[in-house]
């Protein structure tokens, strides 16, 4: 099934799909070289968004969770990934100790933490999980709607190894973010190998560093399509230390805005869009969607320490425990519309792939938002349904538009794409990267 596109300006991506699909062999092949040179990461999830007249991603993210919403039929494809993934990192490995986040009472991201389990386990591994929440000090059983038991253990850290009681790892896979910074338990694991690695957290890593990257591997397979990269790539700047408290950082963030907005309407006269451009506001840190702010105008500012300054400003002068982020630092991306709709509710496609092999993926849906809005808010959903069909066996000769396969093998593409520029980012971040004069 493609969910409903409710917009006439499907030309572009239509046109952009045919090409993929007879490109398959380039695209494939560009992509065998890139991994050839560059490490992807270990597991990735790309939110897409389809504007009709626009392809682009609009976040990436290196600790993903939403495995639950994967379809059955997907399952095998992803053990194989993961066979793939640990056989290149540690193919001796017996034991996995798989760390979640803090979110344990969300029984949604407990299913995704099962999944994992499964997923891994069906990889050849003995998989336990490991907690970071000091109040655990004992194994503790945490059951799901489904009837499904997790068990989180307290982390046992000697010397260079971290592990459980009775349980030591090859191989350590956290599934946390590390928003709130790095714990002493996970520094200098000389002996064990820590995926993904601790400068992929949002301690180091910055949403502007990433589209950088994004930029440049959008800029290459361009080159290879014959497409100006703007069709697949958002534009963005970066405001750094910006007192948004005050007059003077508004100011400056207002000018920025205006800038990006400026060059957002040239591409739409260019392309003859009769579309109001947006851009959105957020933390230059973070994830899950906090602190996002749509801005149609630039003069939407005047009233920003007025409006949102208590979810605005106070985000980013939270304390270090809290957020970990820096005051000021933002992100200023072109907005991207989705015009995909789900049952009538707004929806946007998620790319998940383990490895450099994209494995499924969902529809974030949300009925109480707009085409401009963030879905990843309160009242969204997910919606497997839409990647039944194997995104990997494209049907050439399709009229574009028509195809499941088709349409999410190009969603394939674009999630591929970020993954590239993931392994550009985590390679030029590594503290403990060789460097040649």
């Amino acid at each position: 099934m493609v969910p409903h596109l409710l917009t006439a300006l499907t030309g572009p991506i239509n046109e952009l799909e045919q090409r993929i699909i007879e490109s398959l062999p380039a695209i494939e092949r560009w992509f065998r070289l890139e991994w050839m040179e560059h490490t992807p990461p270990f597991y990735t999830s790309v939110d897409v968004r389809n504007a009709g007249f626009k392809l682009a991603p609009v976040d990436t993210n290196l600790f993903p969770s939403g495995f639950n919403n994967l379809t059955p039929e997907m399952l095998p494809l992803a053990v194989q990934a993961a066979m793939a993934a640990i056989e290149k990192i540690c193919p001796e490995a017996k034991n996995l100790l798989l760390i979640p986040g803090p979110q344990t009472r969300n029984t949604f991201y407990l299913a995704n933490i099962a999944r994992l389990i499964q997923i891994f386990h069906m990889a050849g591994l003995n998989v336990r999980l490991g907690t970071l929440d000091a109040s655990i000090k004992k194994p503790t059983h945490m059951e799901l709607p489904d009837g499904t038991v997790l068990t989180m253990e307290p982390l046992i850290r000697e010397r260079g190894r971290v592990g459980l009681k009775d349980f030591d790892p090859c191989t350590v896979l956290l599934n946390n973010d590390l928003s709130t910074g790095v714990p002493a338990v996970l520094e200098s694991l000389h002996e064990q190998f820590l995926l993904p690695p601790l400068h992929a957290g949002w301690k180091v890593r910055r949403k502007s560093a990433h589209f950088t990257a994004y930029e440049e591997s959008a800029k290459r397979f361009s080159k290879l399509m014959g497409i100006d990269p703007w069709l697949i790539n958002p534009m963005f700047s970066k405001a750094d230390n910006l007192p948004l408290t005050d007059a003077e950082g508004l100011d400056s963030l207002q000018t920025q805005a205006d800038a990006l907005l400026t060059k957002v309407r040239r591409k739409y006269k260019e392309y003859g869009i009769n579309e109001k451009a947006f851009i959105v506001i957020k933390p230059d840190a973070g994830t899950s969607g906090l602190g996002l702010m749509t801005v149609r105008d630039a003069k939407d500012l005047n009233g920003l320490r007025e409006r949102a300054l208590h979810k605005f400003g106070n985000k980013f002068s939270a304390p270090a425990s809290e957020a970990n982020q820096h005051v000021g630092e933002v992100i200023l991306q072109e907005g991207v519309p989705t015009y995909e709709r789900v049952n009538d509710a707004v929806a946007e496609p998620v790319v998940t792939m383990i490895d450099r092999y994209v494995v499924g993926g969902y529809y974030r849906v949300n009925a109480a938002r707009a085409i401009d809005e963030n879905l990843n808010s309160p009242g969204a959903a997910y919606v497997p349904l839409a990647f039944a069909e194997s995104n990997q066996l494209p049907k050439p000769g399709a009229k574009p538009g028509a195809s499941a396969p088709n349409r999410f093998y190009m969603y394939g593409v674009i999630g591929r794409l970020a993954m590239v520029a993931a392994s550009y980012e985590l390679e030029a971040t590594d503290p403990n990267a060789e460097v040649y004069e």
